[in-house]
């Protein structure tokens, strides 16, 4: 499998000067392809091939006055951006047709977005030097503040500079699997908001709220951008203040998500989760909330790591109704208004809670043998059918606890 981790770079001036030069040439190619394919698609021509568009906008370009500049870079940063343009066209019309999920149609880029990029492959001739440098053709060696060693040689290496101005290096190399040792615990796991996760073994995790903790400082840094005069220097400060602050959110918001992720996997040898619609939700008065979450973030790592290291995942459909039927009996209870966070089955006479009940729902529903015994918030008696010989059977407490993070 495919794996890409990322390592902070600081490029000095010269370097960053290069660096602006190269994600300006990359920018340029791009976008003339993209104009060159949708003329001809208004024309009704045939798309231009890639070769065609690097022959004319790359080679022959070159030798016009008016993109000499485009030999002060690396050329194989120009052909990946027609690379980037035919990938982000083929995920478009895969999206039409039901492959994957939809996207839209590629779109011109600016150099006031906010995430800029450039991609050297092998071609390239860059490489690690001994002292831990990265060296990139026509810019030089970089200093890499590695956090890590990469389990082998990359096939790429992308230099991303984001909207703090922060740089980074994200390499591709191919792992094998890293199979832990086995353990009889299967999980299933309840999204919310209230709760983080919650956990069918009765673990409930606080949801850490990291954009809520940070409004205060964020909405001082915008205020003082708002103030500043457009066009200057200073607006260009503030701007950069606000990105950091933003970052810094995201930034803890992705620890968050790994710390926990990585535990679940460890612990358990199956994971169920559910397919919640996210998108929906970020259109309702919910959405601040449901974004500082980041459910598809932290559920599309718990997949991958599963996929590494050799544990089962599964996602049942969102239409399942975990927070309708009892866990302990199986009987569906009908819908429950959000604020009834506890309810009695009517069937059996189970006081559970609707979380943890949800969770062993969602783990049940993926095949999963767990036990109920999260469910119960305090034990009932269950009074015997009609017919039915024996004793009383004690329900189980609930277990119940919070992570520490």
């Amino acid at each position: 499998m495919q794996l890409r981790y990322s390592f902070r770079l600081y490029p000095n001036g010269p370097q960053r000067s290069a660096l602006a030069r190269a994600f300006g040439c990359a920018r340029v190619v791009y976008n003339d392809a993209l104009r060159a394919r949708e003329t001809a698609r208004a024309s009704g021509e045939p798309f231009p091939t890639s070769g065609d568009l690097s022959r004319l906008l790359i080679t022959e370009a070159k030798l016009t006055e008016e993109r000499t500049w485009l030999g002060d870079v690396s050329a194989v940063v120009l052909q990946q951006s027609l690379r980037n343009l035919d990938s982000a066209y083929r995920n478009f019309f895969d999206g039409l047709k039901g492959k994957r999920p939809r996207m839209g149609a590629p779109r011109f880029k600016s150099r006031k977005d906010n995430r800029q990029a450039i991609r050297f492959t092998a071609n390239a001739r860059w490489k690690i030097t001994a002292g831990g440098d990265l060296s990139l053709p026509k810019i030089g060696d970089v200093r890499v503040k590695w956090s890590r060693s990469l389990p082998c040689v990359p096939s790429t290496v992308t230099v991303i500079k984001d909207a703090a101005g922060r740089y980074f290096a994200s390499f591709v190399v191919e792992a094998g699997p890293e199979v832990l040792p086995d353990v009889p615990s299967a999980v299933g796991i309840d999204l919310g908001l209230g709760h983080f996760a919650v956990l069918s073994d009765g673990t409930k995790v606080d949801a850490p709220r990291f954009l809520r903790r940070a409004e205060k400082k964020l909405k001082r840094q915008q205020g003082r951008l708002s103030r500043k005069a457009k066009g200057s220097k200073n607006k260009d400060k503030a701007r950069i203040k606000v990105a950091r602050a933003h970052a810094q959110v995201a930034d803890a918001r992705r620890e968050f998500h790994h710390q926990l992720s990585t535990r679940i996997i460890r612990d358990n040898q199956a994971i169920a989760v559910e397919d919640l619609a996210v998108k929906g939700l970020a259109r309702t008065r919910l959405a601040k909330s449901v974004n500082d979450a980041g459910w598809s973030a932290f559920v599309a790592m718990l997949e991958y790591k599963a996929a590494k290291f050799g544990r089962g995942f599964f996602r049942i459909g969102r239409f399942e109704p975990t927070s309708q039927v009892c866990s302990q009996c199986g009987v569906k209870d009908g819908p429950k208004p959000l604020h009834t966070r506890v309810w009695e089955c009517r069937a059996c006479g189970a006081v559970l809670d609707r979380d943890i009940n949800a969770a062993v729902n969602v783990a049940r529903a993926a095949g999963l043998a767990v036990s109920a015994c999260g469910a119960q918030v305090r034990p009932v008696r269950v009074p015997a059918q009609r017919g039915e010989a024996g004793t009383h059977r004690d329900g189980q407490p609930t277990v119940v606890g919070i992570l520490g993070l």
